[in-house]
């Protein structure tokens, strides 16, 4: 495939973002896993921390586009929900 001009240049951008989101989503998924993990051994004090390392990273993904603001929200309310349950 070869591209000229200004769709050249969009493809090599939308190449980055696409690399940077990808980055993004799977911290997001790996520090969730780490907070199930704790939730599953029932480390309460653990699980709280890995609680807010995951709100932040979810926050920061999301004000950068990788998630909808909704999503986010969703699946924080979620994780929150299985904290409270310990």
């Amino acid at each position: 495939m070869v591209l000229k001009g200004s769709a050249a240049k969009r493809y090599r951008q939308s190449q980055k973002r696409r690399m940077r989101n990808r980055v993004m989503r799977s911290k997001v998924r790996s520090e969730i896993r780490s907070f199930l993990e704790a939730v599953d051994g029932k480390d309460k004090s653990a699980a709280e921390t890995r609680l807010q390392s995951v709100t932040k990273l979810i926050d920061t993904a999301s004000g950068k586009g990788v998630y909808h603001k909704n999503t986010a929200a969703r699946t924080k309310s979620r994780l929150r929900k299985k904290l409270n349950a310990l």
